[in-house]
């Protein structure tokens, strides 16, 4: 457990702090669910905004069972969030048209983006009036793209300081708020080391220091081992939404060449996603439909089964056609965690878990023969797999320890409502 609040941090002295995400609790989001709950657990009272409404589907019970302050916005708020707009506009119309010109009507990457901001950029007037209500003394996004663009208004609209959390596709194509997001957020986190230098070339050069590495915790924590019998058929398991930046589609590919090797093999591809159908498709043409399973999605604490029962875990990620890409896929964390080998591309941050040759294999994105080797090679030898993957979960422990993380990320919160710029951070998470 993280070291709760010292006498000297009270928590009635504590700031109240105003999360900001899309949805919450989400399925797929489960760092950031427990993030919120950990920090609680240390006493730091969080109020939850989020920018759409309840989605709760695929949610586990822990989940369904969260009690803390929540206050969901989405199409049911659409009349207290133009009445927000209003009253802010009747008080002091100058100063909102000055934000509307630089805020509202810039051009997003795309549609759905642009749809997103608008959104989120008239839910920030609420969002304003309820931090006031609320006394919050610290807004935070944990994404920077729509959840950013409503913490930026409300801070714009208070004075309430701000930071936000870039990952992957938040950033990767950035938006086109991102600088002026950068340049006014107190901090801004990353969760992956590769995002640091990307993140940084948004601010001016007297403030980069701003952004942070924060890493996150285990989700699942540390499981039981994966049996990983290494015995024909030999089991592939895959985790991940079915969308163009998880590479899917290379994967079922990569188990073709196999195929043609007379290498046996099953794969469980576990998810789902608007990709489903092309996935389906691509797998009748190539005569795989009795080596593919699809079990759809899966709630985040189901997935230990398919860890404890699978040899390997493939995570053929890529930089899609539009630069949207992963950070570090959670599920090579949990992977790990359970002591299963990977094989994955060396994409954004997963080279900084998976270490070629020390704690699994990379392959470069886009190149299903060479996925392919990787995987001949890692099931070819199961006394090197099993030590890559222990070498794995033993830097996995250290890197996304929840105890540091947490506090790490504790005292960034502290530091930014004292009005300090976030604390040096590159040691505490420097991991050899």
């Amino acid at each position: 457990m993280p070291r709760p609040h010292s006498d000297g941090e009270s928590k009635a002295a504590l700031p109240v702090v105003a999360y900001v995400p899309l949805w919450f609790p989400l399925s797929s989001e489960t760092f950031v669910f427990r993030e919120v709950v950990q920090l609680m657990e240390m006493g730091l009272p969080i109020r939850v905004y989020t920018m759409y409404g309840e989605r709760l589907r695929g949610c586990s019970d822990e989940m369904h069972a969260f009690s803390g302050p929540l206050r969901r916005m989405g199409t049911r708020a659409v009349f207290a969030i133009l009445g927000a707009f209003f009253r802010a506009f009747r008080s002091e119309p100058g100063r909102i048209w000055s934000l509307l010109r630089e805020g509202f009507f810039r051009r997003m990457r795309n549609l759905e983006s642009q749809a997103e901001n608008t959104w989120c950029f008239l839910a920030g007037f609420l969002l304003a009036e309820e931090c006031r209500r609320h006394h919050v003394a610290l807004l935070h996004a944990p994404w920077a793209n729509g959840p950013a663009t409503a913490v930026w208004v409300a801070s714009r609209l208070t004075g309430i300081p701000f930071g936000f959390t870039g990952r992957a596709g938040d950033i990767y194509p950035q938006d086109g708020l991102l600088r002026e997001k950068a340049r006014d957020a107190r901090f801004i986190r990353t969760n992956n080391a590769a995002n640091v230098s990307w993140l940084q070339s948004f601010c001016e050069a007297e403030a980069r220091n701003k952004v942070c590495l924060v890493y996150n915790s285990l989700t699942l924590g540390v499981g039981e081992r994966c049996a990983m019998p290494m015995q024909p058929p030999y089991r592939l398991l895959a985790v991940g939404r079915f969308v163009p930046k998880k590479g899917f589609e290379d994967l079922i590919t990569a188990l073709a060449c196999l195929r043609r090797e007379n290498v046996p093999c099953r794969l469980t591809l576990v998810g789902d996603g608007r990709l489903r159908g092309r996935l389906i498709r691509q797998i009748r043409r190539l005569g795989l439909e009795d080596c593919v399973d699809m079990p759809g999605f899966v709630p985040n604490d189901r997935v230990r089964q398919f860890l404890r029962e699978h040899d390997m875990l493939a995570m053929p990620s890529v930089v899609s056609s539009s630069g949207n890409r992963d950070g570090i896929p959670n599920v090579i964390m949990e992977a790990f965690s359970h002591c299963m080998p990977v094989v994955a591309t060396d994409v954004c941050g997963i080279a900084e878990v998976v270490r070629h040759g020390e704690t699994g294999y990379l392959t470069p994105q886009h190149d299903p023969q060479a996925l392919a080797a990787a995987i001949r090679r890692m099931l070819e030898d199961r006394g090197r797999a099993r030590a890559m993957a222990e070498a794995g979960c033993a830097l996995v422990r250290r890197m996304f320890d929840r105890d540091a993380n947490i506090r790490a990320l504790y005292d960034v919160y502290l530091s930014a409502c004292s009005g300090q710029r976030s604390p040096d951070l590159s040691e505490a998470h420097k991991v050899l």
